[in-house]
């Protein structure tokens, strides 16, 4: 299973997601395109009245595996639906690698 369906997989089953948009980046980063770098869009009841600290803590507690064996980055877009709706369901995309790599 890839690192990416995993992640899917861990988010919907444990928060009910109305919307999740999982994204592999590291092609976009130096070295070698690996599953290392994601931009996560998760859209759930489940945070409802939770700081957006709170809500990126229940990402990494979900992804603590991930995290310590090969995912270097995750670029979090945490909202409630109507946080997501007001938006327009839209989030801001990941900014440009801004260079270096483990070689560097």
């Amino acid at each position: 299973m890839s690192v990416q369906t995993l992640i899917e997989s861990k988010i919907r089953t444990a928060l009910a997601t109305t919307e999740l948009d999982v994204q592999n980046e590291s092609h976009m980063h130096g070295g070698p395109a690996t599953e290392s770098h994601f931009r996560l869009v998760v859209v759930s009841e489940s945070f409802q009245n939770k700081t957006l600290l709170a809500r990126h803590r229940i990402i990494n507690k979900l992804l603590e595996d991930e995290l310590s064996t090969g995912v270097h980055a995750l670029a979090m877009h945490t909202f409630t639906p109507e946080e997501w709706t007001a938006r327009g369901e839209t989030a801001a995309p990941s900014p440009a690698c801004r260079g270096g790599s483990a070689a560097d």
